[in-house]
């Protein structure tokens, strides 16, 4: 595909984010989520008129919570697998962006509750991309994936957007479907070939493992060390010597951010899939994590922990982001390090009064090493 814009006027986006998002009208399924929250919470600081659809937040410490986030944007608890409550949604509120972030998001549970994964990842991008099609506000679709939607060969180099998509596991293979469903919609129904017939533009993006504050779900390597700090109990690790693509939250939103942008100022390009991923250098061991973690907590340890009956999990997984540091001007800007830093400092504050300024601050941040 052939874009019209250069690298450097991508580049210069960045300060426009805000002017283009003020005021119109965005959608997150999955806001109550981790990341679903924090890009929540961007957009609400640029002025746009945020509208969200997801379960009940998972803790009460969760960030959507700590944050009040309700009080700030339209919050709406249903089920991406209702479909007529969703298309009620599109319908009544008319949005013109849609960040689907909505997900069974966790490899063990998917082993748990296969068909519920399926359910949710598959039929719930179906109902998603239902709505989108017979909403005509929608101009812009941003589908979210994952990293482990690739077949992965656990080889040494990081996969690019155009190699084998697969999945060992239910959730792997649930991303890989919820991919061919986003281009088999692309292709039907919002073909670049002729954009203004239909006038929308979708996207799909895959990220790697975010980390960040106000996350507390089971089986995820940071909230499994915060819990355990906080009780000065020993940090239990299945597999320590897995290599993942370890990123802060901010790293890919910031790039779903910038696609979205760009796809509104140029319908019909940039539909296509994106990995928005850390560097080689952010590529770290479970275990090299946890220490930095257990650093910047002050004090703990970590002991390796197994079960003959645990299900299969990766050792390797990378991601290569040429094609979005060259077409987009997307780049990682914290390292591994800076990114735990940040991590650990939410929650060593999140018990505090206005942790909402404290996201804004760290967002503030993480933009001023972009400028």
């Amino acid at each position: 595909m052939e874009y019209k814009s250069s690298v450097l006027e991508v580049v210069g986006l960045k300060s426009n984010l805000s002017s283009l998002f003020k005021n119109r009208k965005v959608l997150i399924t999955g806001h109550t989520g981790f990341k679903g929250s924090w890009l929540s919470i961007w957009l609400d600081m640029m002025g746009a008129k945020v509208i969200g659809y997801a379960l009940e937040p998972y803790t009460k410490w969760d960030n959507f919570v700590v944050t009040k986030l309700d009080n700030r944007m339209v919050h709406i608890i249903n089920d991406i697998r209702d479909y007529q409550s969703l298309f009620d949604v599109f319908n009544k509120y008319k949005p013109e962006i849609v960040f689907h972030l909505a997900a069974q998001p966790l490899v063990r549970e998917s082993y748990i509750n296969p068909k519920e994964t399926y359910d949710v990842n598959i039929g719930g991008t179906v109902n998603l991309l239902e709505c989108c099609r017979l909403t005509e506000s929608v101009k812009v679709i941003v589908n979210t994936t994952s990293d482990k939607c690739y077949e992965n060969k656990e080889w040494a180099w990081g996969y690019r957007e155009n190699d084998r998509l697969g999945g060992y596991d239910p959730y792997s293979s649930s991303k890989a479907g919820s991919e061919l469903i986003t281009q088999a919609y692309r292709n039907s129904f919002f073909n670049t070939e002729n954009p203004i017939a239909h006038c929308k533009s979708l996207s799909s993006v895959r990220a790697g493992n975010v980390i960040g504050g106000g996350d507390w779900q089971t089986n995820r390597l940071i909230p499994d060390c915060m819990r355990a700090l906080e009780k000065k109990e020993p940090l239990f690790l299945r597999n320590p010597e897995a290599i993942r693509p370890w990123q802060h939250v901010l790293e890919p939103l910031y790039g779903y951010l910038l696609l979205a942008s760009r796809m509104l100022e140029e319908p019909g390009q940039y539909c296509e899939a994106w990995n928005f991923g850390p560097e080689l250098c952010s590529m770290k061991s479970v275990a090299e994590v946890a220490e930095l973690v257990i650093k910047g907590w002050g004090e703990g340890l970590w002991e390796k922990y197994s079960d003959e009956n645990d299900p299969y999990e990766t050792s390797v997984l990378r991601l290569d982001i040429t094609k979005s540091i060259i077409l987009l001007g997307w780049k990682p800007k914290w390292s591994i390090e800076k990114a735990v830093r940040a991590t650990v400092d939410w929650y060593k504050n999140y018990t505090q009064n206005d942790i909402y300024s404290f996201c804004i601050n760290q967002i503030d941040s993480y933009m001023k090493s972009i400028n």
